[in-house]
């Protein structure tokens, strides 16, 4: 089974939530738009004022989608 790996964009403040559920609109768009075979990107509220969009790659892909949509940290994806 190969590695994935959760790329992970963070939003702080009041507004965070829903910065992150626009932010997630918009991966959609870049997936369909290059047509990319990924479905697993979603937000997370970690509080409050901390929530977090992500969106699940493969090893192979990590490198190129991190070079272009530059997420600010990754992470190895655990079912």
């Amino acid at each position: 089974m190969e590695r994935l790996i959760k790329l992970i964009w963070d939003f702080r403040g009041p507004d965070a939530e829903r910065i992150a559920e626009h932010h997630v609109i918009h991966l959609r768009e870049y997936v369909a738009l290059e047509k990319l075979p990924l479905t697993l990107m979603d937000k997370e509220v970690i509080n409050e004022f901390h929530a977090i969009a992500y969106l699940v790659v493969n090893d192979q892909q990590m490198r190129a989608l991190r070079d272009t949509l530059k997420p600010h940290r990754g992470e190895v994806y655990e079912q």
